[in-house]
């Protein structure tokens, strides 16, 4: 079973192993991330040394009130300094950032591609199940939380820890026990509230990233079936369906927003109940001439310093905590095992003659729908053979299985005596060409769509098959001609056209085996006689299987293969099949009647 896309929303505990998959694209560029690592440590000195120069300054001012030299030259160079080093605090973290940059694009580009063609490697049942909307955006949230995670886990809590350690070893030295200690108990607060208070948000988050990504699958699948909403005038009715997942995503959203008001009010609650303590303390220290205002300030701009990244800390946190959520179903698709995989030794489809073989093949999507039972036959090369029945007959379950997009579940398929599960899924199907009777085009060019068939393939090739495949007067009425764009999902040709653009897209890929799946199913009568004989030449030489509804169409087959209820009941030639009076010459007699 494929994991459900809800899976991770009901999980009530993070992966933290995620982490450790990133491990392999850091160790790639180790190099850098170690040059980084150092630019990181220079740039905390830096900042560290920031409060120190502040106390420096004003004491400096204190002291020579009464020497107008001095309070003109030594403040002055204290000031500079001051300058100097926070340019330098900036400029490190500049180049660290740069130098990492290449580290983290890189690593998003090598685990998006990852994805993406993991995705394509999964079974036609994992697509059929999945909302391409919500996938999209899940993957778009995952790749966008690996970007956060590597940076940040890096180089935001790591030099935190660090700057927190110099600032903890200053406090204590240069000013006592009592403020390290407060600054160490505000920390720990900190830290313990951040960690509680995300952990309790996460159920909020999850909640608002279920509901955006259910509406947007919600809305892609409404504007991919833009033609069908019009057709049924349900503007209305799909507007109604988009704006209730709109208000779920906006009641989720509001609550996440509220939680993130709850998290922020109580550390920003504990950020100035330390600095409280500490500025009473160090005024006390005034009072008691232990400390001089110097000092106060000093400790105040440590304070004020130390928490703008210990705040950055806890948002930081809960973003980590955040990019993990929305990771996790990206690293949940990595985990997915498709259904049809090559064998471990798998090897390349050798085809010599491209004869078929389905021995005794039986398939069910589940026991209580069988679809084929115990079907057997063999395609010889250079055959023309067509498969005829009624709907549901199991035709087109055929075409599914002699591609490979399922396993039989009992029985086996081979092709020139190679059983199709122990070679490679890429060599079977670069041996076979398909015509399916949904043709979906890319939103490209005419030229590109057809070119798709060979990608390699020149122009001169893909004319050459555009005139096989009839296409040239249709083409040539067009104002850009096979510059022409067919829109999305080719929108913007009818059935017909599209038919004979999946034709020409057959032709050119020079497939050993041609399958036609109702390839003629959208053309008029007319344009169907051009076709069928188009057809009939290309399939010269080849093995050629065709599933039709019209049988007008595959008279002059070689054999005629009828299912009937997942059965192979009759095959013989088109005047065979007639004169046993038998189910191919009933449906025959049915389609005549209904031609008159």
């Amino acid at each position: 079973m494929h994991p459900s896309a809800d899976t991770v929303d009901k999980n009530t505990h993070l992966n933290w192993n995620i982490l450790l998959q990133l491990l392999p694209y850091l160790k790639e560029f180790k190099g850098r991330v170690f040059l980084a690592l150092v630019f990181m440590i220079l740039a905390k000195v830096a900042t560290v040394q920031l409060p120190l120069f502040i106390g420096r300054i004003v004491k400096s001012l204190s002291l020579s009130t009464d020497d107008p030299a001095n309070l003109l030259v030594v403040p002055v160079a204290l000031i500079i300094s001051y300058g100097a080093f926070r340019f330098l605090m900036v400029l490190l973290a500049e180049i660290r950032d740069s130098i990492f940059g290449r580290v983290t694009e890189h690593s998003m580009r090598k685990i998006g591609l990852k994805v993406f063609r993991h995705i394509h490697d999964l079974d036609i049942d994992f697509h059929l199940n999945k909302k391409t909307g919500g996938l999209s955006r899940d993957i778009e949230r995952g790749t966008t939380g690996i970007s956060f995670l590597m940076r940040f886990m890096i180089f935001n809590i790591v030099p935190t820890i660090f700057e927190i350690t110099l600032v903890l070893i200053i406090l204590f030295y240069k000013f006592g026990w009592i403020f390290a200690a407060i600054t160490i108990i505000a920390i720990i607060a900190y830290i313990l509230f951040s960690f509680s208070a995300t952990e309790w948000r996460l159920k909020f988050i999850r909640e608002a990233n279920l509901a955006d990504s259910s509406s947007s699958s919600q809305a892609i699948d409404s504007l991919l079936n833009y033609e069908t909403v019009k057709y049924f005038t349900n503007e209305d009715f799909e507007a109604n369906r988009y704006d209730k997942e709109l208000a779920n995503w906006e009641s989720a959203r509001r609550k996440k927003r509220l939680s993130l008001f709850v998290v922020n009010a109580g550390q920003a609650l504990i950020i100035a109940t330390a600095i409280t303590f500490m500025l009473y303390f160090a005024a006390q220290g005034i009072v008691d001439k232990t400390l001089d205002i110097s000092d106060l300030v000093t400790i105040n701009a440590f304070m004020m310093q130390l928490f703008i990244p210990l705040n950055f800390l806890g948002f930081v946190y809960r973003e980590i905590k955040v990019s993990l959520v929305n990771i996790e179903k990206m690293f949940l698709l990595l985990a997915v095992e498709p259904k049809v995989k090559d064998d471990k030794g798998a090897r390349d489809l050798k085809l010599t003659h491209a004869n078929i073989v389905f021995d005794d093949v039986s398939f069910s999507y589940s026991k209580e729908r069988p679809i084929l039972e115990n079907i057997s036959f063999e395609i010889h090369h250079g055959e023309k053979v067509a498969i005829v029945g009624s709907s549901g007959a199991g035709k087109s379950t055929v075409v599914k299985l002699l591609f490979r997009f399922y396993d039989p579940t009992q029985g086996k398929i081979c092709i020139d005596n190679q059983d199709i599960k122990l070679v490679t899924q890429k060599s079977l199907r670069k041996a076979m060409g398909i015509v399916p009777q949904d043709t979906v085009l890319f939103n490209d060019s005419i030229l590109e769509n057809i070119r798709y068939g060979n990608t390699e393939a020149t122009d001169e090739e893909v004319y050459k098959a555009i005139k096989l495949a009839h296409l040239e007067q249709f083409i040539q009425s067009l104002p850009d001609g096979v510059h022409t764009r067919v829109g999305e999902r080719g929108l913007k040709l009818s059935g017909g056209e599209k038919q004979r653009v999946s034709i020409a897209r057959a032709i050119l890929k020079k497939p050993q085996i041609l399958v036609f799946d109702e390839a003629t199913s959208s053309l008029d009568s007319k344009s169907e006689k051009a076709i069928l004989a188009a057809l009939e030449e290309i399939s010269i030489g080849h093995t050629s299987v065709s599933i039709a509804h019209r049988l007008s169409t595959i008279v002059n087959s070689d054999k005629i293969l009828v299912l009937d209820n997942g059965e192979l009941v009759e095959q013989g030639t088109h005047e065979t099949l007639l004169q046993k009076q038998g189910i191919y010459a009933e449906l025959w007699k049915i389609q005549q009647k209904q031609k008159q």
